[in-house]
């Protein structure tokens, strides 16, 4: 019959097409340059100059309850700042469910210069009082200029 006809076959390709791969990387490198001031914003606070030690590198970001110059409070979680003042029990409440769930996470207390060491200590109590073992304070270091 068709004895002239002989089947070529293909011989299979062992290349992989990377195109689409780096087209996908290019819109997510553009998405995070985008959201990366956004997330970077949080609360305008002078932090008082002090020597102290940084918090380890290897643990986990710390928990930052903010003050700021009117002495209405913020959270900012893992880089997360809340947008509207919270009220301190809003603050107790949502660093108790928090600590609930890591409890070896530190917390910080980011208080302006300008704010009574009364609301600081209030502050304090408060995350105290929501289950927190010890709240640290952030300072600028003395060498930093100031903004």
């Amino acid at each position: 019959m068709n004895q002239g006809y002989q089947r070529k076959r293909r011989r299979p390709v062992a290349e992989i097409n990377v195109v689409p791969y780096i087209d996908v990387m290019l819109v997510l490198l553009i998405i995070f340059m985008v959201t990366a001031p956004i997330v970077t914003q949080g609360v305008k606070v002078e932090l008082p100059q002090g020597n102290a030690e940084p918090l380890p590198a290897d643990s986990k970001p710390p928990v930052i309850a903010s003050i700021d110059a009117q002495g209405e409070y913020f959270l900012d979680v893992g880089g997360a700042p809340s947008q509207q003042p919270l009220t301190l029990d809003e603050v107790a409440t949502r660093v108790a469910a928090i600590i609930q769930l890591e409890p070896e996470r530190p917390v910080v207390v980011k208080g302006d210069r300008a704010i009574p060491y009364e609301n600081v200590i209030q502050l304090m109590v408060t995350l105290q009082g929501a289950g927190v073992p010890s709240v640290g304070l952030m300072t600028d270091s003395p060498d930093k200029e100031s903004k």
